[in-house]
């Protein structure tokens, strides 16, 4: 846990002096605010952590804090801190994308472990932009043709119907479908798909951008 930055938004100072000491003496860095509103003052100077995030607040509450975050595209994990009752506010916000919500008063252990899978959220993700990062730059030396072959394959289709919809024969296909695989540095069909969508090349995508081409 040491060094991981929370980002506790409580407009109760107690609440925010009691969540605070229970943090650091686990080891979490912890930056304060006493309402959204001081939160959402500069977005960009948000560090990456986890933003725990109290439901009832004037100005702002929970919620609408939440859809500014994502406006902004602010896309850390939240965990909501709830009074008694506010079981509806916090289904709500796990719906928009919350991670966890824990209810007043809470102990360490339940503080703790919504930080620990909130975390993990946030580690899952860093994972897959250095992942897609890596694939993009796989993508690069091929050529323009490998590329669409390539998506033809993405979008499930045969050697046959990618050669029809590029105008060329399916042995060309098949040539490229080759090479494209040895600059990938592949040895099986399955692993370059792989590639492609963690670079983000998506069937349904490729085909909607396909029917627009044919509509214009």
């Amino acid at each position: 846990m040491d060094g991981q930055r929370v980002h506790l938004v409580d407009d109760d100072e107690g609440i925010r002096r009691s969540a605070s000491f229970l943090l650091r003496t686990s080891g979490f860095i912890v930056v304060t605010y006493a309402s959204g509103v001081d939160l959402l003052k500069d977005p960009k100077a948000i560090e990456p952590g986890c933003i725990l995030l109290d439901v009832r607040m004037p100005e702002m509450d929970g919620l609408e804090v939440q859809q500014a975050l994502a406006e902004k595209g602010v896309l850390l994990p939240v965990i909501i801190m709830t009074g008694h009752g506010d079981i509806d506010l916090a289904v709500r916000a796990m719906k928009a994308g919350a991670v966890d919500f824990i209810e007043k008063p809470f102990d360490k252990a339940t503080l703790v472990g919504a930080l620990t899978e909130g975390f993990a959220r946030l580690a899952d993700a860093g994972r897959r932009e250095a992942n897609a990062a890596e694939a993009l730059a796989k993508l690069q030396p091929l050529t323009a043709r490998e590329r669409d072959v390539l998506e033809g394959l993405v979008r499930g289709h045969p050697n046959k119907t990618i050669a029809y919809d590029l105008g060329i024969s399916p042995r060309t296909v098949e040539i490229h479908r080759a090479n494209l695989m040895n600059k990938l540095g592949v040895p099986s069909l399955s692993e370059a798909l792989r590639i492609a969508f963690a670079a983000g090349l998506d069937g349904d995508a490729a085909l909607q951008q396909e029917d627009l081409g044919k509509n214009t």
